[in-house]
């Protein structure tokens, strides 16, 4: 037996670069070096202390059993009242469909709405999940490149141009992940002028990095625009904003039919999300979002640092993010170099080179649809972040 006794559609994917590099990072950890980990898109701050207690209140209280499907009738209308106090979206709690995490969530909305042979424009840069899922729906993804002169935005006329008649769904973050690029209402609504000229193309929008948005603008939702809201699909957790990475709560805000079609298929194949992580869910939707404006001026003030420090770096481009906590800069320039031992064909190979020769663990762009750039987790202690940017500096000087 052998991995060719895999399912195709199995053997068809990709590893996750993301999770790959944390991996190779934790081994070398583990091995006795000192790596400094900026692959990973973890907050490093703490779950705020009163979520924490709703988990332990709901221990004592006896939530101990299976959770509805579509999650706890409480915290579904928590997320209704948040979508309306936060994003001017009139949902109702059975428009909500809680799943485990906002991955599960981007997974399921694919699994419902794609059919064979159906196609799903991405806007690229791209999470690194979202043409995978794809390919696991046997959708095809139809992948559109945002340009670094546009801070990675696609455009409206970009994003016409490629619509065919096979075109089902587009999808995108905002605020990005790689690039922590922001689209503006302004942006939002141009693109909303699109998809209501083509009544088949449904919105998938990836809003996990809300609340770390550094516009003046502040973040706008799509699915608030009255003439498509009824195609947005509107995604979003409690991973990033509110620092619960580990508790797995993400959901869906949808018409009624689309979240009932994912409701049925959540019930085949996960059922209802951990009943305990669903009540800390609940403070976290009714709480004070004090803790989120806290991150995020920390998350504001690492961003400039880090993009000031790689500026320093001979043959990088870097845009200044405008939200989220990444930088990602263009590193080609040093594509076709060498240490004397190593050449540096492209960004996986420079990505490799930095974690054997610096131990600093980044993310090649190639996983994100953007092969001339990497990512760096900017969630990470300010002095780490001066010392990784300092060692990938060094390692870099060795390239000619």
């Amino acid at each position: 037996m052998s991995q060719a006794q895999l399912a195709q559609r199995i053997q068809a994917l990709e590893e996750s670069s993301t999770l790959g590099m944390t991996k190779k990072a934790r081994e070398l950890a583990a091995q006795g070096h000192k790596v400094i980990s900026l692959s990973v898109g973890e907050p490093d701050f703490k779950t705020p202390a009163h979520i924490c207690e709703a988990a332990k209140k709901a221990i004592d209280d006896g939530f101990h059993g299976y959770s509805p499907v579509a999650g706890y009738p409480d915290l579904r209308m928590a997320i209704a009242n948040k979508l309306k106090r936060d994003n001017n979206l009139e949902w109702g709690s059975e428009n909500i469909v809680v799943s485990t995490g906002a991955k599960h969530s981007l997974a399921n909305a694919i699994a419902a709405l794609i059919n064979p042979g159906d196609e799903v424009i991405i806007f690229s840069p791209y999470w690194v999940s979202y043409s995978e899922m794809v390919k696991l729906a046997e959708g095809t993804s139809v992948v559109v490149q945002g340009a670094f002169d546009n801070n990675f935005k696609v455009t409206p006329e970009q994003f016409e141009a490629a619509i065919t008649p096979k075109t089902k769904m587009v999808m995108f973050a905002s605020p990005n992940n790689p690039t922590g690029s922001v689209y503006t209402e302004s942006e939002l609504r141009d693109i909303a002028n699109v998809v209501a000229r083509h009544e088949n193309i449904f919105v998938l929008a990836d809003e996990i990095y809300e609340y770390i948005n550094f516009t003046q603008g502040g973040h706008f939702s799509i699915g608030s625009i009255p003439e498509i809201k009824e195609r947005v699909i509107t995604v979003n957790g409690v991973a990033k904003g509110h620092a619960m990475t580990g508790w797995r709560i993400g959901f869906i805000a949808a018409a009624k039919w689309i979240a009932d079609g994912i409701e049925k298929l959540q019930g085949q194949v996960t059922s209802g999300t951990n009943s305990i992580a669903q009540k800390a869910a609940v403070a976290a939707f009714n709480g004070s979002l004090d803790h989120a404006y806290e991150m995020k001026a920390a998350y504001d003030r690492r961003r400039k640092l880090v993009v000031e420090k790689l500026r320093e770096i001979p043959g990088f481009k870097v845009n200044m993010p405008d939200g989220a906590f990444y930088a990602f800069p263009d590193i080609s320039y040093y594509f076709g170099k060498t240490d004397g031992t190593t050449l540096i064909r492209d960004s996986d190979d420079f990505c490799s080179w930095l974690l054997a020769d610096a131990f600093v663990a980044t993310v090649a762009g190639s996983g994100f649809g953007a092969p001339d750039c990497m990512r760096i987790s900017t969630a990470a202690a300010d002095e780490q972040l001066v010392e990784a940017c300092d060692r990938i500096k060094a390692a870099v000087a060795k390239l000619k």
